[in-house]
């Protein structure tokens, strides 16, 4: 039998929806910033001297990071006893970290010239952007793990509140993309602060500087309107019976157990016991997970390098300036195209709670994969269709190659606000059914994120080599996991979600013993 629960608990844990959209504005902060990072850190690393081969494993950390981070910040969090609440420690920790690394980055070629850099072999300045990226990605994953729990928290059981705010959460993120592409896509930002442009860090160098200051005032200011929209659930302590597994409230300590402290096993031990005894809907739900981002991080991880390379022709740091200006107006078209992805995203982001109601979550995720397939698919026939256009040498492909390429960008925006709505509220849905812990489980959720971004990581460059080189392979292989994953969406996926119990780590303070 179910302990009771706080009345006090219950009443403070339900908010107004003006509150939930508060909350979950931290997403355009901290999306901005991942929006600077895919449209402009992959061709920045090349031009730093990294080649196109090795850049897919500066992106390693965001995925090794997430393993270990945000399951470890998650179990924290719904054990947290600090008086400012259990999820704001850790998202104003990951904000202040997220400042001093985009520091780092913005300065890395200055920072390099100061340790002796000199022309163009920046070895000190590679390391120091590493630093600066990897830190980057350890102080997001500590950031957007507890965001996601806090909004759980607040929407305890309600299907419908659930799915309404991580819909606010995915509509934040396409605000964010759209202002922080738009701000990659823009190459003034000099002209407003004059002093990013030094000896060691030229017009690129410091439109990249200038943006990411930016990014620094937007994460400060969205992470204060969500840290006080709304106090978090006081967390009560375990009563006696609680703490010792016996299900009668009123049970006293022992004498001799007043000072004991309750056993608990080694945490990574708990988390490899949760992983055997996951109930099968959360391991769909993770596998269709896996897939779908198996599927979009070539993507994003090379698209503005896709539109540089293939369809303007351009190549980085070449000695002939025509193809150097080519792959350089390609990579501002892509952060173009990547503007329209977002504002479809934030478009289809108000239509995802409807549309879950009227078809259910598991048909509009598996929609959403095959339309994902389809469109990496294309991404081949405008290749070759910019391939022939070239044939007489160097130039900008015809309008309606530009036109296809910015069309794919766009019409991805759509399955993209599913990818980052629907599996966090399917989540959020079976955790709350059990009383789980909800950060715990968003970082459980993101394991299936972050292992095939290691995957890709590690194996899209020398894949992409194996095939002559450029982005097409890994594309082919993202748009065959996004159709299996569409499939097992649609097949496999439960409609309703059934309860399930908790077993091992997932029973954490804020679920009852049974």
């Amino acid at each position: 039998m179910d302990l009771p629960r706080s009345p006090r608990r219950l009443k403070s844990s339900r908010v107004p929806l003006r509150s939930l959209a508060r909350v979950a504005c931290v997403a355009a902060g901290v999306q901005f910033g991942w929006a600077l990072q895919l449209s402009l850190l992959t061709p920045y690393v090349q031009e730093l001297g990294i080649p196109h081969t090795f850049a897919s494993y500066i992106w390693l950390c965001g995925p090794i990071s997430g393993m270990l981070v945000q399951p470890i910040v998650g179990y924290y969090s719904d054990n947290c006893e600090s008086k400012y609440g259990r999820r704001r420690p850790f998202i104003l920790l990951g904000a202040v970290s997220v400042v001093i690394a985009v520091v780092i980055i913005s300065f890395a070629a200055d920072l390099g010239f100061v340790l002796g850099d000199s022309g163009k072999s920046r070895p000190r300045a590679i390391v120091v952007f590493i630093l600066g990226f990897w830190l980057l990605d350890l102080a997001n994953n500590t950031l957007q793990g507890p965001c996601r729990a806090l909004l759980a928290d607040f929407t305890g059981k309600d299907q419908r509140r659930t799915r309404r705010a991580n819909a606010f959460f995915s509509l934040f993120i396409a605000l964010g993309n759209i202002l922080g592409f738009a701000a990659g896509s823009y190459n003034s930002w000099p002209s407003l602060f004059p002093f990013t442009k030094t000896k060691a860090c030229e017009l690129p160098c410091a439109n990249l500087k200038s943006a990411f200051l930016l990014d620094i005032i937007i994460l400060l200011i969205t992470t204060a309107l969500s840290v006080t929209a709304a106090a978090e659930i006081p967390w009560l302590p375990l009563t006696a019976g609680e703490k010792f597994g016996i299900t009668t409230p009123q049970t006293p300590l022992l004498p001799d157990q007043e000072n004991e402290e309750p056993v608990q096993e080694a945490f990574i031990w708990e988390l490899l016991g949760t992983f055997k005894e996951l109930p099968r809907p959360m391991w769909y739900i993770m596998a269709v997970t896996a897939l779908t981002w198996f599927a979009w991080f070539p993507f994003l991880l090379f698209d503005t390098d896709w539109m540089g390379r293939e369809v303007y022709r351009g190549e980085p740091n070449s000695s002939n300036r025509l193809l150097a200006y080519l792959y350089d107006t390609g990579v501002r078209t892509g952060s173009l195209g990547l503007m329209l992805n977002s504002v479809v995203l934030g478009l289809t982001s108000l239509l995802i709670e409807p549309s879950c109601r009227r078809m259910g979550a598991s048909n509009v995720w598996g929609i959403a994969n095959v339309i994902m397939s389809i469109c990496f698919a294309l991404t081949v026939l405008i290749t070759l269709a910019a391939e022939r256009t070239s044939g007489d040498g160097p130039r900008q492909p015809p309008k309606s190659v530009r036109a296809a390429a910015l069309a794919v960008f766009a019409v991805l925006g759509a399955p993209l606000a599913v990818t980052y709505s629907v599996p966090y509220a399917l989540t959020a849905t079976f955790t709350s059914s059990i009383g789980g812990g909800q950060g715990l489980s968003m970082g459980v959720l993101n394991l299936a994120v972050v292992l095939p971004q290691v995957m890709i990581s590690l194996g899209s460059g020398p894949w992409d080599a194996l095939f002559g080189g450029g982005n097409m392979p890994s594309f082919l292989l993202a748009a065959a996991a996004a159709l299996l994953g569409g499939i097992l969406a649609i097949g496999l996926l439960p409609r309703p979600p059934p309860e399930f119990r908790p077993t091992g780590l997932m029973r954490t303070r804020s679920s009852p013993i049974p």
